[in-house]
């Protein structure tokens, strides 16, 4: 037994190391991998109804990629005008920020700090917050021009199709080799295990993609009606990231908030409008989005979640963050098999009896000895 444990975590440790040296050429793997996940259960539909298998993945992406294409040529264009519009009015907007927090907070902090106080602290957040500006300006230059970016762009446009194609034609085919490779007297516990995994990310995906879908819609509306600038591309926006748990609601709060003090100074109402309707979503979100469509199919703690979406995050960047809450599903449901058969071994109860509270203990009748008739 520790010299398979042993085995299993050597392979684990180098397969952790290889993820990690070829991050930056993961995604279009990962996504076509994805893709054809999420696809596979379309495909086994139109094979019950006498579509062959090449045939039905070859509609199926043909039907995605033409959806994918119409969207961004629909898109594309508008959130790319209103993300320039966007950046160009940030230093106003910071400026005028300064203002504000001058106006507001100047008489308080001249007496918390002296004289001359307030003009420093707007010296020094002036100088941070241009600073900011500048290197998101720069990064953002830097994805469209890098050529790393540009060919990491092209990848995933080219190489994930083709990846979920065959992915996608032999995905019965893989399972059953998988299934074949597990010794037979493991494989009914490695089938349950596989269909609990897989019952929690489908339930997550499916759940969390209807979650962005409606909590997008909400915001953009609500920010639309507010007549908040760039309304729609924020809450459009915070929808979107909802799929990352906590970076969705944060970024689009702290967005609209900002740009809704630049925009409605010093009308109070549409400023705290604008911070009711996040309140609001959030108030949706986890107490009727979440526990109706997602429900428990993740079961994890918000701190082990939020401790998953750090790490994964710092070692695999954007790509992290979007497996974090799927992976650690899987290694939750692998986690609490590992615990309950180690509650019903014999390493946990060491040779000792098993009380009543930890299992049902059958005591048999004893059954009296048959008389013979004379």
């Amino acid at each position: 037994m520790q010299r398979r444990a042993a085995i299993i975590l050597a392979i684990l440790t180098v397969l952790v190391v290889l993820l990690y040296q070829l991050r930056d050429v993961l995604l279009p793997f990962v996504a076509g991998a994805a893709l054809a996940y999420a696809l596979d259960p379309v495909a086994d539909r139109l094979e019950r109804l006498g579509i062959g298998r090449l045939t039905a993945t070859l509609i199926i992406l043909a039907v995605f990629l033409f959806g994918l294409i119409l969207a961004l040529i629909l898109v594309v264009p508008l959130a790319a005008n209103q993300v320039a519009a966007l950046v160009a009015s940030l230093p106003a907007m910071i400026a005028k920020l300064q203002a504000i927090i001058a106006e507001r907070a100047g008489p308080l902090i001249e007496r918390a700090g002296g004289h001359g106080a307030l003009q420093e602290l707007q010296s020094s957040v002036g100088n941070l917050m241009g600073q900011a500006v500048a290197w998101i300006l720069g990064f953002l230059r830097s994805l469209w021009s890098g050529s790393q970016a540009v060919v990491g762009i092209v990848s995933l446009l080219v190489v994930t199709p083709v990846v979920a194609f065959y992915l996608l034609v032999d995905w019965d085919r893989m399972i059953a080799t998988l299934d074949r490779w597990v010794p037979p007297r493991h494989r009914d516990t490695a089938r349950m295990l596989a269909r609990d995994i897989d019952g929690a990310i489908t339930a997550f995906i499916r759940g969390q993609s209807l979650v962005c879908l409606i909590l997008g819609t909400f915001y953009a509306l609500g920010l639309w009606a507010v007549g908040l600038n760039f309304g729609v591309l924020i809450g459009l926006m915070a929808g979107f990231l909802t799929f990352i748990p906590y970076v969705g609601s944060l970024t689009g709060f702290l967005l609209s908030t900002g740009v809704a003090l630049v925009q409605f100074w010093p009308d109070w109402v549409s400023v705290v409008l604008t911070v009711g309707i996040f309140l609001v979503g959030q108030f949706l979100e986890g107490n009727v989005l979440q526990p109706k469509l997602v429900g428990d199919a993740v079961r994890l703690h918000p701190v082990w979640l939020m401790f998953a979406l750090l790490a994964f995050g710092s070692l695999f960047g954007f790509l992290g963050l979007l497996l974090a809450v799927p992976v650690a599903a899987a290694l939750g449901v692998v986690a609490r098999f590992g615990v309950k058969r180690y509650l019903e071994s014999r390493l946990y109860h060491d040779g000792t009896p098993i009380l009543a509270a930890d299992a049902t203990v059958v005591v048999a009748k004893p059954v009296p000895p048959a008389i013979s008739k004379p």
